[in-house]
């Protein structure tokens, strides 16, 4: 029953980002209003980190089960694909490469800057 109601809360804040797409015209996924939101409603005690913790862990559990569907279309596809594989592959390495160094270097500013707060 915990997690029905954990779920709930979840897909109460994805069905609310949808809206929220639907009304704003920007170029923005659902998906980026649905963590926007659900941090907001964190941060202000809206939700408790309790209410939506167990259910949230599942999902990150299940997060590759996710992607088969996605992975399947791919392969159902690849005769169609094919011809730009080599050069979807060098994007792909090219954009991860560069979120990884985006992401190692915010993450060390927060960091130090987390280090530098806690000393002063």
């Amino acid at each position: 029953m915990v997690y029905i109601k954990q779920f709930g809360i979840i897909l109460g804040v994805t069905f609310a980002a949808e809206i929220v797409r639907y009304c704003v015209p920007l170029p923005v996924p659902a998906s980026i209003y649905g963590l926007l939101l659900m941090l907001f409603l964190l941060k202000t005690g809206a939700v408790k980190l309790d209410q939506v913790k167990d259910a949230a862990y599942f999902l990150v559990g299940i997060l590759q089960l996710i992607f088969i569907p996605a992975t399947v279309g791919l392969l159902v596809s690849y005769v169609e694909f094919r011809d730009i594989l080599p050069q979807s592959v060098a994007v792909i390495l090219f954009s991860s490469a560069i979120v990884i160094a985006v992401t190692g270097r915010a993450a060390q500013g927060v960091h130090n800057a987390a280090i530098r707060n806690k000393n002063s």
